[in-house]
């Protein structure tokens, strides 16, 4: 029985879940995660999901052996992961990158627009250059009327062109978190 995505709850932003039913759109059957509020409704959709084969992770690399596994399985595989966790992946980055297989990461930003934590604040500023220096292409978002386009076009050069993208959810766009 296919899978209805559920209309947000009132108050609820929508484009999660037209986010959601476009990588289901674009035949991506695997989502990995490290636990992240900022991707709450990617994950507990793909948990929801029969279809989707939501994989929690102990660290954000192994998304990107994910990545390749799914890849060789013919499968599409997308890895969710905080800004922070960018940082965990730069060695393994050099996989997608020698090995030519899509690789496409949602970020949650952080360090970001209105950030209250301190110690957010140098990854966040990092995340880009240093993503950009693994020859990852970065693709910012900020409102919510660009988070549809930009995430297909970022399909597309993945799983057509083979590239690594990275899809930057801005604070502006999911919301700053305060601290303290």
């Amino acid at each position: 029985m296919p899978f209805d995505i559920p209309a947000p709850p009132p108050g609820e932003p929508a484009w999660p879940y037209e986010l959601y039913k476009l990588l289901k759109e674009a035949g991506v059957t695997q989502l990995s995660y490290v636990p992240d509020a900022g991707h709450k409704v990617l994950i507990n959709l793909s948990l929801a999901d029969p279809d989707m084969h939501s994989i929690p992770l102990t660290s954000e690399e192994e998304g990107v052996a994910m990545a390749a596994g799914a890849d060789l399985g013919g499968q599409k595989h997308v890895l969710l992961m905080q800004s922070s966790g960018a940082g965990n992946c730069i060695n393994m980055l050099s996989l997608p990158r020698l090995g030519k297989f899509p690789f496409l990461t949602l970020l949650s930003m952080r360090g970001d627009f209105g950030e209250g934590n301190p110690w957010q604040m140098p990854m966040g500023k990092s995340v880009q250059p240093v993503l950009e220096a693994c020859d990852v292409v970065c693709l910012k978002v900020e409102q919510p009327d660009e988070v549809i386009p930009t995430v297909d076009a970022a399909l597309t050069m993945a799983f057509q062109s083979h590239e690594s993208v990275a899809v930057l959810l801005g604070q502006k766009l999911i919301g700053a978190k305060k601290f303290g």
